[in-house]
């Protein structure tokens, strides 16, 4: 008993709070009261499952992750997951990205990009007073580059982007320059402009097009953004209440329990209850940087940020996606949409960053400060 009370007495309960009523709200929004309630069903059985991976996620002392090999063991086990997945997954979509296991599927760029926060969480927490140095944005983009590629290639085009923002932000936390920032851009622009000339595949250009003229092609590539923001706008004020969701139900509305889960929510919710959606995921955030201030070390405490900036990055590009600002590239609101691959990921990061919380304190008058 007394393990337990040890475990559980260092819990953030508005953290936990605020997840479990956005994975709440997800699951209402799958459900239908008139219809197939299969996606409702089982995420129900991956709630269950992710809560029992969040509870023995607080169970290790995680100091191990920043001394050691095992990270980079972890970073190697998920290059080589990524690559497998590249000759024996299941095709889904025209995209070759996750494993089928028969009574579960498991899409292995979800870990990934919990790996790679580790991996790079480590590395600059091991030199914070050189980051000013170019080489060490190089070798960080080396790392995240690996992951990136393979993803990117399956081609999971929304997973890819988020992991390049999970580096971005990362390499800004711990400090980067503003003129290795400026060549960082520019790096990017070239990159992207090779890509749009050799990697980019046609439906991936069209969407990009799709987006600087949403209207252009309503009935084709612009179809899904189209019928995104017409639900969002139909949800008005107190939206058209729970399971009477025309666009979604109705199925005008593709993908509605997971790519456009918050056009879904909106049209349902309408803006009282994107406010509230807004308010919970803010708490979420809040909590996370509460714990990166507090960790005892730079390890912990980029950790933290990198769990945050994943679940921002999910949440921002996903919105704007439903709501016509950014392109249509399948990203999903953490908690909130349907899936397993996913859901686990984000229970085991908030996980993680609670249970480093246990040995915040004792350490917390010796830490060094962030770079």
């Amino acid at each position: 008993m007394r393990v337990f009370r040890t475990l559980f007495a260092s819990v953030d309960l508005w953290l936990i709070g605020a997840v479990f009523l956005l994975t709440l709200l997800g699951l209402i929004t799958m459900y239908t009261f008139d219809g197939d309630n299969a996606y409702f069903e089982r995420q129900v059985v991956w709630i269950g499952i992710a809560t029992g991976a969040l509870i023995l996620s607080l169970i290790p002392d995680y100091r191990f992750l920043r001394s050691g090999n095992t990270t980079f063991i972890l970073y190697i086990l998920i290059l080589i997951s990524l690559i497998l997945v590249l000759f024996i997954g299941e095709t889904v979509k025209g995209a070759q990205s996750r494993f089928d296991f028969g009574f579960f599927a498991l899409q292995p760029s979800d870990p990934a990009k919990l790996v790679l926060i580790a991996v790079l969480a480590k590395y600059f927490s091991k030199r914070h007073e050189l980051i000013g140095n170019f080489q060490h944005i190089l070798v960080s983009g080396i790392y995240a580059l690996l992951i990136f590629g393979l993803v990117f290639i399956q081609p999971d085009f929304g997973s890819a982007i988020i992991l390049f923002s999970v580096w971005f932000g990362m390499v800004l936390v711990a400090g980067i320059s503003f003129r290795h920032l400026a060549l960082v851009f520019l790096t990017g622009v070239i990159a992207f402009g090779c890509m749009w000339q050799f990697v980019f595949l046609e439906y991936q250009k069209d969407r990009i097009m799709t987006f600087l003229d949403p209207l252009a092609d309503i009935q084709g590539t612009g179809y899904n953004a189209y019928q995104s923001t017409i639900a969002v706008g139909s949800g008005q004020i107190w939206g058209k209440g729970v399971g009477y969701g025309t666009q979604s139900k109705l199925q005008f509305l593709p993908e509605y329990e997971t790519d456009f889960i918050f056009a879904a929510f909106a049209e349902e919710w309408g803006l009282i209850g994107v406010a509230m959606l807004f308010v919970l995921f803010g708490i979420v955030i809040w909590r996370l940087v509460y714990h990166a201030v507090r960790g005892a070390t730079n390890f912990e405490r980029l950790f933290a940020v990198g769990v945050a900036i994943l679940f921002l990055s999910h949440f921002t590009i996903h919105i704007g996606m439903n709501i016509g600002l950014l392109p249509v590239t399948g990203t999903t609101v953490p908690f909130l949409s349907y899936g397993g691959s996913h859901l686990l990921t984000e229970f085991l990061g908030v996980g993680i960053v609670i249970a480093m919380g246990r040995y915040t304190k004792q350490h917390y008058a010796v830490s060094e400060p962030l770079s």
